[in-house]
């Protein structure tokens, strides 16, 4: 499941963004998957933020971020056949890494009985 996460994720920001991140580890708990990217950023984005622009890069992936908020969670809902009921997502600049964090739904536990 991790590894199915890992790669669709990766998948849809490079379709999005035009570059995938290098590194991608996901850590999936009772009722929330975590997706830690590493080396996000595109080049013409590490420029801007040299030149003093990171919160406009901050701002440009969280616009990103916002429009593939449905087809990360379809990967996530895929991978694991639970709903997701509630998304977040942030990046960082120095170092260069980004979080996605889905909240599950939580799971039916059978009755004892």
């Amino acid at each position: 499941m991790n590894q199915e996460i890992n790669s669709g994720a990766v998948r849809i920001l490079r379709e999005y963004t035009g570059r995938g991140p290098t590194k991608a580890r996901s850590v999936i708990d009772e009722n929330s998957v975590t997706i830690l990217f590493g080396d996000t950023l595109t080049a013409g984005e590490r420029r801007l933020a040299d030149s003093g622009k990171a919160e406009s890069v901050l701002s440009m992936r969280h616009d990103f971020q916002m429009v593939m908020r449905d087809d990360l969670v379809k990967v996530v809902e895929d991978a694991i056949d639970r709903k997701v009921i509630a998304f977040m997502s942030a990046n960082h600049i120095a170092p260069d890494m980004a979080v996605e964090v889905f909240v599950l739904e939580p799971a039916e536990r059978p009755v004892a009985g």
